[in-house]
């Protein structure tokens, strides 16, 4: 089973994945995290270019170099491990780049991203999508109580965080078979309870297994 977790920065993935990372492995589960960009070596180093606050990487490039990331870690984390029966939960996957470059930046329309997406995993695509839905206010709020300084891609400005919410709401919209969405404003074991139902809607495997 392949997870994907979607939102603005600062909506609370971190804690949500932590939560459910624990929650399968109390049901027997062999579980493996990655986060985009980064999960190989090569993409790591793409990592640390894309949040320099320093680089001056144009648009086009920056969507390049997610992108390259990303085939990297399907071919090198992702795919072996659901070879290998894991699940697989990851801090963001290709709806982010729609999302931030697409919408965001405005770089191309979802018809063609989608295409550019099958291309660059191979055609994976998660199982559920966790999009923990929050408004941009309130995300830069939580940004700004986490820390003082923004890396590059926070520091685009608040109507750039408009527009990335309004492609998400997009997405998710465009696929609900897919895509879950949640209140990221709700109390942490709220959503977490939530999470968890779905994805044992998705493995029927998981039964009635408890934290």
């Amino acid at each position: 089973m392949f997870i994907s977790f979607e939102g603005l920065d600062g909506s609370g993935k971190t804690t949500q994945i932590e939560r459910l990372h624990a929650r399968l492995e109390a049901a027997g589960k062999t579980v493996v995290r990655v986060r985009e960009p980064g999960g190989t070596a090569v993409s790591e180093r793409i990592r640390s270019l894309l949040l320099d606050p320093d680089a001056p990487i144009v648009p086009r490039a920056e969507l390049l170099l997610f992108s390259a990331a990303r085939a990297q870690v399907c071919d090198e984390i992702i795919r072996p491990a659901l070879r290998s029966g894991d699940v697989v939960i990851a801090d963001r996957f290709f709806d982010s780049t729609t999302a931030y470059q697409g919408g965001g930046r405005g770089l191309a329309n979802p018809d063609w991203l989608g295409d550019f997406h099958r291309f660059v995993t191979d055609g994976l695509v998660p199982d559920l999508t966790v999009y923990l839905r929050l408004d941009p206010e309130t995300a830069l709020a939580r940004r700004r109580a986490r820390s003082a300084t923004d890396d590059r891609m926070e520091a685009s400005g608040q109507k750039f965080f408009d527009r990335v919410a309004k492609a998400y709401d997009t997405l998710a919209a465009s696929e609900p078979e897919r895509f879950v969405v949640l209140n990221a404003a709700l109390p942490v074991e709220v959503l977490a309870e939530a999470i968890w139902r779905d994805v044992r809607r998705v493995d029927g495997n998981l039964g009635g297994a408890r934290r």
